[in-house]
């Protein structure tokens, strides 16, 4: 198993790309801490992972507060006495719209969440993973942060604020062993993607992964195999590494 007697934290686990992590880890040793502010969401995460042999459990957390994240982390070695994975995954979403018209409360809700949580989750994961040793970070950012388009200003540059740090974190905690990478996730079947259109229906799904170069969308368990790839040891010389799985959208459109 390539995280046995490891533990990991994963925000945003409650759904989507979370959820899949947190069972792909299970099913490879890990010990996972489940952290999502929806309780009916980590729930029903918590009791996959255990339903198919796996330990989780479920930390309630909103990431953009301090508390929270303090707590996320306290709780993790109350349970299992270390930390050797944080991957921060909470995000999100912007419907795509004029500049000008995002508000100041939404420009702030995708700043705290995108960027301010995974500040505020390494920040107090870091002195556990030093501990530890050969810790791992991993942060979801998102092709976004380094193509953007039009009518995703907020969210495209709360991305590009992920790679940045993602790249300064790497740089500052390597001499202790610490690997920082980040996943740029295109365009993923999860509950999120609807958030990011005005409509969405199988039409539109359809049409999107037909304008990607491998035909498809990405899947949650396409962004889960990845990340259990940057955390397992055989990633152990891979740091600062911006890893883009959007079934080939950075190298162009498919059909057009």
């Amino acid at each position: 198993m390539r995280l046995a007697d490891k533990v990991a934290i994963i925000t945003g686990a409650g759904s989507g790309m979370g959820r899949a992590s947190a069972i792909r880890f299970a099913q490879e040793g890990a010990k996972v801490v489940v952290a999502d502010l929806d309780p009916k969401g980590g729930q029903e995460t918590q009791d996959m992972v255990q339903a198919k042999g796996g330990e989780a459990v479920f930390v309630q957390a909103d990431v953009t507060k301090e508390g929270d994240m303090e707590n996320m982390v306290r709780t993790t070695i109350e349970k299992y006495a270390k930390l050797n994975i944080l991957f921060n995954n909470a995000g999100y979403p912007q419907l795509t719209k004029p500049f000008e018209t995002i508000g100041e409360e939404e420009y702030e809700r995708i700043m705290n969440v995108n960027i301010k949580g995974i500040f505020l989750g390494s920040k107090y994961a870091l002195p556990e993973l030093k501990k530890a040793g050969n810790g791992v970070i991993l942060n979801t950012a998102s092709v976004a942060g380094l193509r953007p388009r039009a009518g995703s200003a907020a969210y495209a540059a709360s991305k590009g604020a992920v790679i940045t740090l993602t790249k300064v974190l790497a740089n500052e905690l390597g001499p202790f062993g610490i690997r920082v990478n980040a996943i740029l996730p295109g365009p993923t079947e999860t509950p999120m993607l609807p958030l990011f259109m005005d409509e969405y229906n199988d039409e539109v799904r359809n049409l999107i992964a037909s304008d990607l170069p491998l035909g498809r969308l990405v899947s949650a368990e396409d962004i889960a195999n990845t990340a259990l790839f940057l955390a397992s040891e055989e990633a152990a010389a891979i740091t600062g590494v911006l890893l883009e799985v959007d079934s080939g959208l950075h190298i162009g459109r498919g059909k057009t």
